[in-house]
């Protein structure tokens, strides 16, 4: 895919790729967007830290992916 306002793929940074997984990995939601949502539509999973459940995405590629692009950001504008 072509970098645009709604795909940038950033081969020279360091964590490239951050998560393991997908042709074209989309680097616009680096950090992602969707973190505090629960339910997520992505895949997270849970930990358990100190008494705490804390949300492990290290799986997870879903803002990543060119096509969930609208859907980020129609949950963004909710």
């Amino acid at each position: 895919m072509k970098n645009s306002s709604r795909f940038f793929e950033n081969r020279d940074c360091e964590y490239f790729p951050c998560h393991k997984g997908g042709k074209d990995f989309n680097c616009l939601f680096c950090y992602c967007p969707l973190y505090t949502m629960n339910p997520c539509p992505g895949n997270p999973t849970y930990l358990q830290i100190q008494g705490k459940k804390v949300k492990d995405c290290t799986n997870c590629i879903y803002p990543h992916r060119p096509e969930n692009y609208d859907n980020i950001l129609k949950q963004m504008c909710r």
